[in-house]
C-alpha cells in the first residue's frame, strides 16, 4: 500500500488538530481540507495552499481526489448527512468521525449498518480511552486486580459554561451536556464494563438541549451498578475532568485524566501519575491521546483490521444518551 490520501471535512479546532497530527504521521498524504465558512476558507488557504493541500468549500469537490480516508470534524448535526454522501459518492471507504457519531441512536445505527455494507475501516473520536491512566485502569481490571467489580461512580465535569445563560448561543453551539462532555465517560464505562442499561435519573436531571447537568444510574450486562454525574457548569474545574471510582471485592480504584489510585483491602496501595505511565508521543498537539487515536486509526487501515471504537461501538453511546433523555421526557 502506498501513502494514504486523506481529506479533513470541517476546519474548526478539531479539524485543524487532526490535520496537524496527520501531517506528522508517516505513510499519509494530507490532500485536502473542506469547509463552508468563507472566513475559515480564506484563513486556511493562506496557511495550507502553499503546502500543496487543496482547500475546498464543498464535499462534492472531494469526489475526484482518489481519497483513501476522510475525517469528519463538523458539528454533530451534520455528521450523518456527510457520512452518507461520502459513502454514496465513493469518495472514501475509510472514515473517522469526531464524537458523537450522530444526533441520536437511530441515525447512529443507520451509519453503523451503512459502514458494514461498505466494508471499510471506520472510527469515532473517543480519545479518552487512549489516555495512559484509563488504559492502565482497564489493564488492571482485566487482570482482576480489583477482584469482582460491584459498582462504579463516574463524573464528567468542567466549568466551561459556569455563569452563562444555559439558553445562550454559546451553550447551544456546543450541544447538550451528554453529547458534548458526558459521552466520554459513557464510552469509557462501555469499554471497561460492557453494555449498559439506564435504570433511573437523579432529581436534577433535565433534558433541555442546552442543559448543563445530568445524573443517572445504570447497570452493566455483568451486574455492575453505576452512577454518572455530568456538568459543564461545575465550579473549580478549569479543565474538563473525567473521573471513575470503582469498587471491587479486593479493593477500590480511582482514576481520572491525570492519575490512578489503587487501594487493596489487605492494606496495599499505589498511585500512578501520567508521567509514570510513559505518556509520550512522537508529535504532541492538544493532548497525547489525540496522537494515539489518529495513529491507531491509520495503522488499522494499513494493517486491514478494524479500529475501535468503530461506528457500531459508538452507536451504543448514542443509545445510552437517548435512553437518558427518554426517561427525562417521560417523568
Amino acid at each position: 500500500m502506498g501513502r494514504l490520501r486523506i481529506a479533513v471535512v470541517g476546519i474548526g479546532k478539531m479539524g485543524l488538530l487532526h490535520a496537524g497530527i496527520l501531517s506528522s504521521l508517516p505513510d499519509i498524504e494530507l490532500v485536502a481540507l473542506c469547509d463552508k465558512s468563507a472566513m475559515i476558507l480564506r484563513f486556511a488557504r493562506k496557511v495550507f495552499a502553499p503546502t500543496g493541500v487543496k482547500v475546498l468549500n464543498g464535499i462534492e469537490e472531494l469526489a475526484g481526489l482518489d481519497l483513501d480516508v476522510a475525517y469528519v470534524t463538523t458539528p454533530i448535526s451534520s455528521h450523518a448527512a456527510i457520512v452518507r454522501e461520502l459513502y454514496a459518492t465513493e469518495t472514501a471507504r475509510n472514515i473517522f468521525v469526531e464524537k458523537t457519531l450522530a444526533t441520536n441512536y437511530e441515525e447512529a445505527i443507520e451509519l453503523c449498518e451503512l459502514a458494514q455494507r461498505i466494508n471499510g475501516i471506520n472510527m469515532v473520536g473517543y480519545m479518552k480511552r487512549f489516555a495512559v491512566t484509563f488504559r492502565k485502569a482497564k489493564d488492571l481490571l482485566d487482570k482482576k486486580a480489583l477482584g469482582e467489580i460491584s459498582s462504579f461512580d463516574a463524573y464528567a465535569y468542567s466549568s466551561d459554561f459556569l455563569g452563562l445563560d444555559p439558553n445562550s448561543k454559546a451553550t447551544a453551539s456546543r450541544g447538550e451536556t451528554l453529547r458534548d462532555l458526558g459521552c466520554h465517560a459513557i464510552d469509557l464505562a462501555l469499554w471497561i464494563f460492557g453494555s449498559l442499561q439506564v435504570e433511573s435519573l437523579k432529581p436534577k436531571t433535565t433534558t433541555n438541549e442546552t442543559s448543563d447537568f445530568a445524573s443517572f444510574t445504570v447497570s452493566s450486562s455483568g451486574g455492575v451498578k453505576g452512577q454518572f454525574s455530568v456538568s459543564r457548569s461545575m465550579e473549580g474545574y478549569r479543565y474538563p475532568e473525567i473521573n471513575f471510582s470503582i469498587v471491587g471485592s479486593k479493593g477500590t480504584l480511582r482514576v481520572n485524566d491525570d492519575k490512578l489510585e489503587f487501594k487493596q483491602d489487605n492494606g496495599g496501595s499505589f498511585t500512578y501519575y501520567r508521567h509514570d505511565l510513559g505518556d509520550n508521543v512522537d508529535f504532541w498537539l492538544g493532548e497525547a491521546e489525540y496522537f494515539r487515536e489518529d495513529q491507531h486509526f491509520i495503522q488499522s487501515i494499513i494493517a486491514g483490521h478494524g479500529a475501535e471504537p468503530d461506528f457500531c461501538t459508538a452507536s451504543k453511546i448514542d443509545r445510552v444518551i437517548d435512553d437518558v433523555k427518554e426517561l427525562g421526557d417521560n417523568r
